[in-house]
């Protein structure tokens, strides 16, 4: 009952807001901070949040407030992204190309400011950072989940390097965020759908004012180290530190203002 409560939220929320947002781009509405850009993919994750059951309770909100910033989320369900989309301020997310392909979601999500990426196509995936980049430098924060793509556990995995080369270039700060709770509302590989509560805790950001490429890894470790020791102290969760190994040289991302 509760997942057809929320296929049919997530259908006539998409048809009615997405249109909306196809309509205001169409007509060249223009992009302004909570704006129409901002409310529709908004209250189109609330209405998701509320159809199946789910509270967002937030700890330490005056880390993600105050201007432009990326953050880097851990990734275990649909239900992450949900979660963040409905409490954060002016954001963008950087999401799998497959999406855009939905019918009205798909260029509505365009519309909005989301940002596709081809994670199998590393090229592709540093221009996809570069526009992220830009967006930061408009005003818009940027959700990344390092992670690449969703888990089954809360245990940390390892982290992808592009977002820490978004944040670096955009010299952004850098704000750790752990989503718990939302593995019983919606696990990875079910349909199921369960009301409980889906807390978001902002860590310290990290500043990267005077970054530079070169440290990138640096930068991924202290996040990771972060994240994790948040997991374990607050939920007793226990995150493996990924072993040190061999990279293909990724492409100096030179289109990058540093």
């Amino acid at each position: 009952m509760r997942l057809l409560l929320v296929f049919l939220a997530f259908v006539l929320a998409t048809l009615v807001l997405g249109g909306i947002v196809l309509v205001a781009a169409l007509i060249g509405v223009p992009d302004r901070p909570g704006g129409i850009y901002d409310w529709a993919p908004r209250t189109w994750t609330r209405i998701l949040v509320k159809a199946a059951g789910v509270r967002v309770v937030v700890h330490d909100f005056e880390r993600a407030a105050g201007g432009a910033r990326v953050f880097a989320s851990n990734h275990v369900s649909w239900y992450d992204v949900f979660a963040l989309a409905s409490v954060l301020p002016r954001y963008r997310f950087i999401a799998k190309a497959e999406l855009f392909r939905i019918p009205i979601f798909g260029p509505a999500a365009r519309a909005v400011g989301t940002i596709p990426i081809e994670r199998q196509n590393r090229k592709s995936s540093f221009g996809s950072y570069d526009e992220a980049a830009r967006q930061i430098r408009g005003g818009s924060s940027v959700v990344v989940f390092p992670e690449g793509t969703r888990g089954r556990e809360y245990p940390l995995r390892p982290f992808k390097k592009g977002p820490f080369v978004l944040a670096i270039a955009a010299q952004a700060p850098l704000v750790p965020t752990v989503v718990h709770g939302s593995i019983a509302v919606q696990p990875r590989g079910s349909w199921r759908v369960r009301p409980g509560i889906v807390n978001v805790h902002f860590l310290e950001p990290v500043d990267t004012a005077g970054l530079t490429y070169e440290d990138r890894d640096r930068l991924s470790h202290l996040v990771w180290q972060r994240m994790a020791d948040a997991l374990h102290a607050l939920y007793g969760v226990e995150s493996v530190p990924p072993a040190p190994r061999e990279e293909v040289a990724a492409p100096t991302p030179t289109t990058f203002p540093i």
